[in-house]
C-alpha cells in the first residue's frame, strides 16, 4: 500500500520527512572547498525593454545589459547548493539623466553576493549556535 505525502508517494516503511526534522548534512566535516559538491546552476532574468524612472516616473528605454552570480541555499533533499546567474537590464533616463537598473531588491540586498534566505539562515545560526559570521557564511 502507498500513501500520497508530500507530493511523493511512499510504502510506510519508508521514513517521511516532515517539517522541522532532523535531516543529516553531507558536507559535515568537509574542510577543503575543494572537496564541496559543486552548485546547481539556476537562470533568471530581469531583462526588460522599459521601466520607469525611480526619481521622475518616465518610461526608460533599455540602454544595456549586466550580469550578477548570487549564491543560494538550494535544494535541502538534494544537498547542493544553488548559484543563480541573473541577467538584469540597465537603463537610462533622458529627463533626470541618470542610469539605473532593473530591481532585485527581492533577490538580494544591494551589492551582496547571497540570497535573502543564505543571509537569514547565516544570521540565524550566528545568534542560535553562537559562530562567528564568517564561519557561518563559509559553510551555507
Amino acid at each position: 500500500m502507498r500513501f500520497y505525502y508530500g507530493g511523493l508517494f511512499r510504502t510506510p516503511e519508508e521514513p517521511a520527512m516532515g517539517p522541522g526534522e532532523y535531516v543529516p548534512d553531507n558536507t559535515e566535516g568537509i574542510t577543503r572547498v575543494k572537496d564541496l559538491p559543486q552548485p546547481l546552476v539556476t537562470r533568471r532574468s530581469r531583462d526588460y525593454r522599459r521601466r520607469p524612472c525611480p526619481r521622475c516616473g518616465r518610461s526608460c528605454f533599455r540602454h544595456g545589459r549586466g550580469r550578477r552570480t548570487l549564491h543560494d541555499l538550494g535544494c535541502p533533499l538534494r544537498d547542493r547548493p544553488c548559484r543563480l546567474q541573473v541577467i538584469y537590464s540597465q537603463h537610462y533616463c533622458a529627463a533626470c539623466d541618470r542610469y539605473f537598473n532593473a530591481g532585485m531588491a527581492d533577490l538580494a540586498p544591494p551589492g551582496s553576493h547571497y540570497t535573502r534566505r543564505v543571509i537569514v539562515l547565516a544570521v540565524r545560526l550566528v545568534v542560535e549556535d553562537g559562530l562567528p559570521y564568517r564561519t557561518a557564511s563559509w559553510h551555507l
